[in-house]
């Protein structure tokens, strides 16, 4: 787009209409102290010299040979179709598509896939515009706040650390008390939620329990224990699952889950510095009014024709504002339409490839370390695709793996003090054994 300046007589004309002098009287409210007054700008370039300082900063980034983070974004193989479809015009939109008469392709694509979404999770209804998997998991604590009239969550310490940074920002503002419930993380012991801790945590004050499949530490979960401690007291069970797990693992729509939030970057989505992602959110047809997000529903239009519309807008916020099931959904349909062109692509075979393939590989590289006698398994629990491997000076040595160009994994001291010596590792399908063999003799030169 352009840029047209407006000129002083123009501007002299808008602040005569709202009834001001001058541009500075528009901040008047903002204490001097902290206005700025001034930028201070780099003098100006030329194209040439600008396209030089882009490349030498570009130059700076440093991009691991060899990488096994996980701990919430996952580096897995994004298809060419992804890119291509992504990429056409007809997807392009700049917010959420209120006039289908001319938004039937992002309708469409928005509805494919919430129902790709109930089937990788076996629920009965799934919205689409949540911003992450985190911000996801903490509407969907809301939600079921709102559902029960209860405020207190209860959140397994094996949920990822940030997601529940996220969480309890989200509760603060409404006053929702948070409960965390431990994690055995003693030596030799499971990595899973404390069963027992967890039927004591969730009481008649509970709105839900919290918990992730698989958990922070690679871990399974029981979560249909987990489920029936909170029914018990009459709380909602709030599943935070990886998407790609779920060709293996069991659905949550199973084990009694009765909101299911995710982070969909696995699905067709790269790692991308951080972000943009897509957050996934299903539920039971019974919920669906109190459920954030946007909701495209298909119908027939006079002449019989399919067609796709948002529905039940009742719940949102350009309708009733103030008591919107949410005020801070965007549209993220070019992530929700990747992440739907991923799933099918690949297939229901596809997708339980790359799930068996990333277990695989993490077993392979549990167990290399082992046999090398460079560290062993922190917890005795079955995990998916992610090992906590205790590494003496953790810390330390995964800093200086990657002075050679390998991640080791995710640090777990930064979060569990009493995990200082951990190392969470993690294995896609693009592990290869040349990434285990490096990462071994990285390791070797560290001892």
């Amino acid at each position: 787009m352009s840029y047209s300046p407006h000129t002083a007589a123009d501007r002299e004309r808008m602040l005569a209409a709202i009834g001001v002098e001058s541009v500075d009287d528009l901040f008047a409210d903002i204490p001097a102290a902290v206005r700025a007054t001034r930028f201070d700008l780099p003098a100006p370039l030329t194209e040439q010299e600008v396209r030089a300082e882009l490349a030498r900063l570009a130059g700076q980034n440093r991009i691991p040979r060899v990488s096994f983070l996980g701990a919430g974004a996952y580096r897995h193989l994004v298809p060419a179709v992804v890119s291509e479809v992504i990429g056409r015009a007809e997807f392009s939109t700049s917010y959420t598509p209120y006039q289908p008469e001319v938004s039937q392709g992002t309708l469409q694509s928005i509805y494919e896939f919430q129902s790709l979404i109930c089937e990788l999770t076996g629920m009965e209804v799934a919205s689409a515009s949540h911003y992450d998997g985190a911000t996801a998991t903490a509407e969907a604590a809301l939600m079921a706040c709102r559902l029960t009239g209860r405020h207190q969550v209860a959140v397994s310490t094996a949920v990822n650390p940030q997601v529940r940074r996220v969480l309890a920002t989200y509760c603060a503002g409404p006053g929702v008390e948070i409960v965390e419930v431990p994690a055995d993380l003693s030596e030799g012991r499971t990595g899973l939620t404390d069963l027992e801790a967890a039927a004591v945590a969730v009481t008649d004050d509970s709105a839900c329990l919290i918990a992730q499949q698989p958990n922070m530490f690679g871990g399974i979960e029981p979560m249909a224990e987990l489920a029936d401690a909170a029914h018990a007291v009459g709380a909602l069970m709030v599943a935070v699952v990886e998407p790609t797990s779920l060709a293996l693992l069991a659905a949550p729509g199973s084990y009694g889950a009765d909101i299911v939030a995710a982070e969909g970057q696995p699905l067709g989505i790269p790692p991308s510095y951080g972000g943009p992602y897509v957050g996934l959110m299903a539920a039971r047809m019974e919920s669906v009014r109190q459920m954030p997000g946007r909701l495209v529903g298909a119908t027939r239009d006079g002449q019989g024709r399919k067609g796709y519309v948002l529905t039940l807008q009742a719940r949102e916020q350009h309708i009733r504002r103030e008591k919107a099931a949410s005020n801070i959904c965007t549209n993220q349909a070019l992530c929700a339409l990747a992440a739907a062109t991923y799933l099918s692509a690949v297939g229901p075979q596809g997708l339980r490839e790359v799930a068996d393939l990333s277990a695989t590989q993490a077993r392979h590289v549990a167990a290399a370390i082992e046999s090398a006698g460079l560290g062993e398994r922190r917890f005795s629990a079955p995990y998916f695709a992610e090992v906590a491997i205790r590494v003496p000076d953790a810390t330390g040595r995964h800093a200086a793996l990657a002075e050679q160009g390998i991640v080791a994994g995710y640090p777990l001291g930064s979060d569990y003090p009493q995990l200082a010596d951990t190392l969470l590792l993690a294995a896609t399908e693009l592990t290869t054994d040349a990434d285990i063999e490096a990462l071994i003799a990285g390791l070797e030169s560290t001892r």
